[in-house]
């Protein structure tokens, strides 16, 4: 029994993961296709699309590793398996399912809650799982925010790539300095991704601490 319900709040953890992620790739398909946006950030949209396509293909492996019956999973899971497909131009179908699995999602997070309440009772790992989220939707929005905001000559971040190379390093406070912003609005961005940075792992370190403090307790 003890297993089954941590694999269930598992689940629960998961489902908050997919839901969070879901609602930004509904967010930024609306804001593609309504808004002309330049083409660097058309790109790096695209590839935030993919990275988050190939979360959602490996949570629907997962998610049908355990199911046990399968034929029946598949009756809806079929629907998380096609809105795992990158947002491309021959696949726009897929789009349309992502907006049906939204709203699954929202539906089957009423009786996850139940589990992500039981698991947010341990603080450090509540805490973790909290800044994690907070910690992948700054890097998302940060980088499309540095390509807005990088139009001084002098800034070297041009490019998609180069957006997300930088948004990476400094969360993770590395900080190699090939790519740096130069305007204030820029590194103001970066102020906040260093901040988040610091307590991200400040808060894994914890959360470690407290799985060793629970494991020598058991």
């Amino acid at each position: 029994m003890r297993a089954e319900e941590t694999g269930e709040r598992q689940m629960g953890l998961l489902n908050l993961i997919v839901l969070v992620l879901s609602i930004y790739v509904l967010g930024a398909l609306l804001v593609d296709t309504l808004v002309k946006l330049p083409p660097e950030t058309s790109v790096l949209l695209r590839y935030i699309d993919h990275g988050i396509c190939v979360f959602f293909f490996i949570e629907f492996c997962v998610r049908f590793f355990h199911a046990q019956n399968k034929l029946a999973f598949m009756r809806w899971g079929w629907i998380d398996l096609v809105s795992s497909i990158p947002a491309v131009n021959f696949l726009r179908a897929g789009r349309l399912l992502r907006l049906i699995r939204l709203l699954r999602l929202i539906r089957a997070f009423r009786s996850t809650q139940t589990f992500v309440r039981h698991v947010f009772k341990n603080k450090a790992k509540g805490a973790f799982t909290s800044v994690a989220i907070l910690a992948v939707l700054l890097i998302i929005f940060c980088s499309i925010g540095i390509l807005q905001v990088e139009k001084d000559p002098a800034s070297n971040i041009r490019t998609a790539e180069d957006a997300i190379w930088w948004a990476y390093v400094t969360i993770t406070t590395v900080g190699y300095g090939d790519k740096f912003p130069v305007t204030t609005e820029g590194r103001i961005i970066a102020s906040i991704l260093m901040t988040a940075g610091v307590g991200l792992f400040g808060t894994f370190t914890a959360y470690v601490a407290s799985w060793f403090v629970e494991s020598g307790n058991a």
